[in-house]
Protein backbone atom coordinates (compact mmCIF):
# COMPACT_ATOMS: atom_id res chain seq x y z
CA UNK A 1 0.00 0.00 0.00
CA UNK A 2 1.35 3.82 -0.81
CA UNK A 3 2.10 5.89 1.89
CA UNK A 4 -0.09 8.68 2.13
CA UNK A 5 1.19 12.07 -0.29
CA UNK A 6 1.56 14.03 2.97
CA UNK A 7 4.07 11.41 4.32
CA UNK A 8 6.30 11.81 1.60
CA UNK A 9 6.41 15.21 1.22
CA UNK A 10 6.29 16.32 4.74
CA UNK A 11 9.73 18.47 5.60
CA UNK A 12 8.75 19.85 9.01
CA UNK A 13 9.63 17.90 12.56
CA UNK A 14 8.84 18.93 16.21
CA UNK A 15 11.38 18.61 18.42
CA UNK A 16 11.07 19.60 22.06
CA UNK A 17 14.08 21.69 23.84
CA UNK A 18 15.55 20.98 26.96
CA UNK A 19 13.04 23.69 28.57
CA UNK A 20 10.19 21.56 27.28
CA UNK A 21 8.67 23.65 24.63
CA UNK A 22 7.86 21.98 21.32
CA UNK A 23 9.43 23.38 17.97
CA UNK A 24 8.61 22.60 14.74
CA UNK A 25 11.31 22.68 12.26
CA UNK A 26 11.09 23.14 8.54
CA UNK A 27 13.84 21.14 7.08
CA UNK A 28 15.76 22.48 4.15
CA UNK A 29 16.73 20.14 0.99
CA UNK A 30 19.51 19.75 -1.19
CA UNK A 31 17.99 22.48 -3.73
CA UNK A 32 17.85 25.33 -1.83
CA UNK A 33 21.41 24.07 0.26
CA UNK A 34 22.73 24.21 -3.02
CA UNK A 35 22.05 27.03 -4.10
CA UNK A 36 23.26 28.65 -0.54
CA UNK A 37 26.55 26.51 -1.20
CA UNK A 38 26.68 28.34 -4.75
CA UNK A 39 26.49 31.77 -3.14
CA UNK A 40 29.03 31.23 -0.64
CA UNK A 41 31.64 29.78 -3.11
CA UNK A 42 30.98 32.96 -5.27
CA UNK A 43 31.69 35.00 -2.57
CA UNK A 44 34.74 33.05 -1.37
CA UNK A 45 35.77 33.34 -5.08
CA UNK A 46 36.07 36.83 -5.20
CA UNK A 47 38.06 36.90 -1.77
CA UNK A 48 40.42 35.20 -3.86
CA UNK A 49 40.87 37.15 -6.75
CA UNK A 50 41.37 40.35 -4.74
CA UNK A 51 43.94 38.19 -2.20
CA UNK A 52 45.65 37.26 -5.74
CA UNK A 53 46.15 40.82 -6.68
CA UNK A 54 47.14 42.42 -3.78
CA UNK A 55 49.91 39.83 -3.13
CA UNK A 56 50.62 39.36 -6.70
CA UNK A 57 51.85 43.29 -6.48
CA UNK A 58 53.28 42.64 -3.23
CA UNK A 59 55.47 39.20 -4.50
CA UNK A 60 57.74 41.86 -5.84
CA UNK A 61 59.16 42.12 -2.28
CA UNK A 62 57.93 38.95 -0.82
CA UNK A 63 58.54 36.79 -3.96
CA UNK A 64 57.59 33.21 -2.81
CA UNK A 65 56.21 34.46 0.43
CA UNK A 66 52.94 35.85 -1.31
CA UNK A 67 52.10 32.27 -2.65
CA UNK A 68 52.54 30.69 0.57
CA UNK A 69 50.53 33.02 1.92
CA UNK A 70 47.89 32.77 -0.48
CA UNK A 71 47.73 29.13 -0.16
CA UNK A 72 47.31 30.05 3.78
CA UNK A 73 44.32 32.34 2.98
CA UNK A 74 42.94 29.69 0.85
CA UNK A 75 43.17 26.81 3.48
CA UNK A 76 41.70 29.11 6.02
CA UNK A 77 38.65 30.61 3.79
CA UNK A 78 37.78 26.74 2.87
CA UNK A 79 37.77 24.93 6.14
CA UNK A 80 36.75 28.07 8.25
CA UNK A 81 34.56 30.40 6.67
CA UNK A 82 31.55 28.34 7.47
CA UNK A 83 32.40 27.78 11.01
CA UNK A 84 33.51 31.08 11.44
CA UNK A 85 29.78 32.12 10.31
CA UNK A 86 27.90 29.42 11.89
CA UNK A 87 28.91 30.88 15.26
CA UNK A 88 29.12 34.52 14.68
CA UNK A 89 25.65 34.45 12.92
CA UNK A 90 23.54 32.27 14.22
CA UNK A 91 24.52 29.03 12.06
CA UNK A 92 23.64 30.54 8.89
CA UNK A 93 26.87 31.51 6.25
CA UNK A 94 26.03 34.64 3.90
CA UNK A 95 24.99 32.34 1.52
CA UNK A 96 22.50 30.55 4.08
CA UNK A 97 21.74 33.71 5.18
CA UNK A 98 20.20 35.07 1.61
CA UNK A 99 18.15 31.65 1.11
CA UNK A 100 16.80 31.79 4.62
CA UNK A 101 18.41 28.61 5.96
CA UNK A 102 20.39 28.29 9.28
CA UNK A 103 22.52 25.31 10.84
CA UNK A 104 20.92 24.18 14.31
CA UNK A 105 21.75 20.93 16.18
CA UNK A 106 18.87 18.02 15.79
CA UNK A 107 17.70 18.78 19.37
CA UNK A 108 16.39 22.30 18.35
CA UNK A 109 19.41 24.48 19.61
CA UNK A 110 22.14 26.49 18.32
CA UNK A 111 24.85 24.72 17.04
CA UNK A 112 28.23 24.76 19.00
CA UNK A 113 31.57 25.00 18.09
CA UNK A 114 32.38 21.23 18.09
CA UNK A 115 29.25 20.68 15.90
CA UNK A 116 30.49 23.05 13.28
CA UNK A 117 34.21 22.21 13.02
CA UNK A 118 33.10 18.43 12.56
CA UNK A 119 30.13 19.21 9.68
CA UNK A 120 32.59 21.24 8.00
CA UNK A 121 35.26 18.80 7.75
CA UNK A 122 33.63 16.08 7.12
CA UNK A 123 32.61 18.03 3.74
CA UNK A 124 35.96 16.13 2.46
CA UNK A 125 33.88 13.29 2.82
CA UNK A 126 30.88 14.64 1.66
CA UNK A 127 32.39 15.85 -1.62
CA UNK A 128 33.65 12.18 -2.91
CA UNK A 129 33.88 10.52 -5.39
CA UNK A 130 33.01 13.92 -7.18
CA UNK A 131 30.97 17.23 -6.50
CA UNK A 132 29.66 16.23 -3.24
CA UNK A 133 28.34 12.64 -4.38
CA UNK A 134 28.06 10.77 -1.20
CA UNK A 135 26.60 14.21 0.32
CA UNK A 136 24.02 14.14 -1.84
CA UNK A 137 23.46 10.42 -1.77
CA UNK A 138 23.03 10.65 1.68
CA UNK A 139 21.00 13.54 1.59
CA UNK A 140 18.77 11.91 -0.33
CA UNK A 141 18.33 8.80 1.81
CA UNK A 142 17.68 10.97 5.02
CA UNK A 143 14.76 11.65 6.06
CA UNK A 144 16.34 14.92 7.67
CA UNK A 145 17.99 15.99 4.60
CA UNK A 146 21.63 15.49 6.59
CA UNK A 147 24.99 15.27 4.36
CA UNK A 148 27.38 12.80 6.71
CA UNK A 149 28.68 16.00 8.31
CA UNK A 150 25.55 16.47 9.36
CA UNK A 151 24.99 12.64 10.65
CA UNK A 152 28.28 12.89 12.52
CA UNK A 153 28.03 16.26 14.43
CA UNK A 154 24.22 16.17 14.94
CA UNK A 155 23.19 18.90 13.08
CA UNK A 156 20.45 19.70 10.36
CA UNK A 157 19.76 22.58 7.96
CA UNK A 158 16.20 24.18 8.63
CA UNK A 159 14.47 27.43 7.43
CA UNK A 160 14.87 30.20 9.51
CA UNK A 161 11.13 31.18 11.20
CA UNK A 162 9.72 34.42 10.92
CA UNK A 163 9.09 36.61 14.21
CA UNK A 164 5.45 35.71 15.45
CA UNK A 165 3.55 39.26 15.03
CA UNK A 166 2.61 40.72 18.19
CA UNK A 167 -1.34 40.07 18.29
CA UNK A 168 -0.17 36.26 18.45
CA UNK A 169 1.45 37.20 21.53
CA UNK A 170 -0.89 37.67 24.49
CA UNK A 171 -0.49 41.22 26.16
CA UNK A 172 0.86 41.73 29.05
CA UNK A 173 3.39 44.29 30.22
CA UNK A 174 6.82 43.91 28.98
CA UNK A 175 9.80 43.32 30.67
CA UNK A 176 13.11 42.79 29.31
CA UNK A 177 14.75 39.09 30.04
CA UNK A 178 17.49 39.59 32.71
CA UNK A 179 19.82 37.47 30.23
CA UNK A 180 20.57 37.53 26.72
CA UNK A 181 18.92 34.72 25.27
CA UNK A 182 19.95 33.23 21.71
CA UNK A 183 17.87 32.76 18.58
CA UNK A 184 16.19 29.43 19.69
CA UNK A 185 15.86 30.59 23.43
CA UNK A 186 13.92 33.23 22.01
CA UNK A 187 11.83 31.46 19.56
CA UNK A 188 11.26 28.91 22.19
CA UNK A 189 9.83 31.52 24.65
CA UNK A 190 7.72 33.05 21.75
CA UNK A 191 6.19 29.48 21.01
CA UNK A 192 5.30 29.14 24.62
CA UNK A 193 3.56 32.10 24.94
CA UNK A 194 1.61 32.05 21.53
CA UNK A 195 0.00 28.37 22.87
CA UNK A 196 -0.62 29.92 26.17
CA UNK A 197 -4.64 29.71 25.16
CA UNK A 198 -4.10 26.53 23.81
CA UNK A 199 -2.79 24.80 27.00
CA UNK A 200 -4.38 24.11 30.59
CA UNK A 201 -3.68 26.13 32.99
CA UNK A 202 -1.65 23.37 35.11
CA UNK A 203 0.57 22.31 31.99
CA UNK A 204 0.83 26.29 31.43
CA UNK A 205 2.60 26.28 34.92
CA UNK A 206 4.24 23.31 34.66
CA UNK A 207 6.28 24.64 31.78
CA UNK A 208 6.87 27.91 33.49
CA UNK A 209 8.40 26.05 36.08
CA UNK A 210 11.41 24.48 33.84
CA UNK A 211 12.57 28.17 33.16
CA UNK A 212 12.61 29.12 36.78
CA UNK A 213 16.20 29.61 36.72
CA UNK A 214 15.44 32.35 34.03
CA UNK A 215 12.64 33.96 35.12
CA UNK A 216 13.53 33.55 39.29
CA UNK A 217 9.62 32.63 40.05
CA UNK A 218 7.13 29.45 40.41
CA UNK A 219 3.54 28.73 39.46
CA UNK A 220 1.26 31.73 38.20
CA UNK A 221 3.51 34.56 38.75
CA UNK A 222 6.54 32.52 36.57
CA UNK A 223 4.10 31.85 33.68
CA UNK A 224 3.00 35.73 33.92
CA UNK A 225 6.87 36.60 33.79
CA UNK A 226 7.45 34.68 30.34
CA UNK A 227 4.48 36.24 28.94
CA UNK A 228 5.79 39.95 30.01
CA UNK A 229 9.66 38.47 28.65
CA UNK A 230 7.53 37.38 25.16
CA UNK A 231 5.55 41.15 24.97
CA UNK A 232 9.35 42.78 25.42
CA UNK A 233 11.09 40.43 22.76
CA UNK A 234 7.81 41.74 20.54
CA UNK A 235 8.44 45.04 20.47
CA UNK A 236 5.68 45.97 22.79
CA UNK A 237 7.06 48.66 24.98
Amino acid sequence: MDAPASTIIDTHRAVETPEGVELNLRLAGPVVRFYAWGIDLLIRLAVYIVLGIVLGILSIGLGNVSAGLFLVAVFLLEWFYPVYFELKSAGATPGKRRLGIRVLRDDGTEVDAGASVIRNLLRAADFLPLFYGFGLAAMLADRDFRRLGDLAAGTVVVYREQTPLPDTVPEAPPLAPPAVLTTAEQHALLQYAERAGELSPERAVELADLLQPLTGERGETGRRRLLQYANWLVGRR
